[in-house]
């Protein structure tokens, strides 16, 4: 990504050489045995990621979103399976208790996930719910002070192994939006289970599992900001991830690209040219749309065009790519057509996680029928 400062170009090139040494010799085997290492949260925790651009006063590093994007680019490069893991933990589980969470709850949760001590998850998707956050079936209702959920979400990135989720219910479904509420969710809490794994065609090792909760207690000590909110809270962690899944749908995108440059040189053929001097020119505009929709929110402004328009091209970049590369090596033999392979299937999820495609072209569509939004005040890095 161009115009890099001296803190984000330093942690690209530490997160290129951690990938390399750390994920490059697992990635194959995760993909094959559609399971991670049992020692991959403390390996990324080694890293020093799990804390990348959250407030310092709770063991966040405050980096900037730039830096934070650039790192989910170069470990999605090798492996995608770690990026996602990275980037679901920081902005949709983190972030959400960082801008929203009370003193304790910053002390109790949210200090043991940004110094790599627990894994968060995100749990808003249900199975008639998924696009349509605001139609929730997953309920609560209060004894006394405390929560009482039932319901079922799905889709949910480590849901069956992380250590905290934050969890989206509805007091009522009828309620629509306003009568979304969020909550803490502790692994190990009675009445949660992970009720199904999903086999899925990329991103394998990466799990992803149903959640059942039945008369789930919850103390009101672990609601999430006020009641009624959760929406509002949900849909503000999903448009900083935006831009996390969008540095992460740029590495599949140059990791599909090395593969078609290589399929081109090792396999010469004229088609292979222009497939290649395309390829180029979308990795390209994709990487400037990631920098410009960071650098954005980083000085604070308005940046929720641009976020939908980085995810958007760059999820579509990643897809095409990829493909192109497993077309250019013309055999599926050999470990570098089966790294193409592995590439484009993880290349499939990025037009669906964090709002699908055609979610985006909508928000674009709305903002860009919109009077251009005021700049809004600068704030400073880790200070969200």
């Amino acid at each position: 990504m161009a115009l890099e400062g001296d803190e984000t170009g330093a942690w690209r090139e530490r997160a290129r050489r951690w990938a390399e040494q750390e994920l490059a010799p697992i990635a194959e085997e995760m993909d094959r045995s559609d399971r991670p290492p049992s020692d991959l949260t403390r390996r990324l925790a080694s890293g020093g990621f799990l804390g990348l651009g959250q407030p310092r006063a709770w063991g966040g590093g405050g980096e900037s979103t730039r830096t934070v994007a650039a790192v989910l680019e170069e470990l999605a490069r090798v492996s995608s399976v770690a990026a996602v893991d990275v980037a679901v933990h920081l902005s949709v589980a983190a972030a959400p208790i960082a801008r929203w969470g009370t003193e304790e709850q910053r002390e109790q949760f949210l200090r043991p996930l940004l110094e790599g001590r627990a894994l968060g998850a995100f749990a808003l998707t249900e199975p008639e719910a998924g696009s349509n956050a605001a139609g929730l079936r997953c309920r609560y209702r209060w004894d006394g002070d405390t929560a009482v959920v039932d319901g079922v979400k799905t889709f949910i990135t480590n849901g069956g192994v992380a250590d905290l989720v934050v969890l989206f219910a509805t007091r009522n479904p009828t309620e629509g939006r306003g009568g979304i509420t969020a909550f803490l969710l502790p692994k190990g809490t009675l009445g949660l289970r992970a009720s199904k794994s999903f086999a899925k065609l990329g991103l394998r090792g990466s799990p992803t599992f149903e959640l059942t909760l039945e008369e789930v207690r919850l103390p009101r000590s672990q609601q999430l900001g006020a009641e009624g909110q959760g929406l509002a809270i949900a849909l503000e962690a999903l448009l900083g991830g935006r831009v996390g899944i969008a540095a992460c749908a740029l590495g599949v995108a140059r990791a599909g690209f090395e593969e078609l440059q290589a399929a081109a040189r090792e396999v010469p053929a004229d088609w292979k040219g222009p497939l290649l001097a395309r390829s180029f020119v979308e990795l390209e505009a994709a990487a400037a749309l990631v920098e410009r929709a960071a650098a954005a929110r980083d000085r604070g402004e308005p940046s929720r065009r641009l976020a939908s328009a980085a995810k958007l091209f760059a999820s579509q970049a990643a897809v095409v790519i990829a493909g192109r590369a497993v077309e250019a090596w013309e055999s599926p033999a050999g470990s570098r057509a089966a790294r193409a392979e592995r590439i484009y299937r993880d290349a499939r999820v990025y037009p669906i996680v964090e709002g699908t495609s055609e979610i985006q072209e909508m928000i674009l569509g709305r903002e860009l029928l919109r009077p251009e939004p005021a700049p809004a005040k600068v704030r400073a890095a880790g200070d969200k």
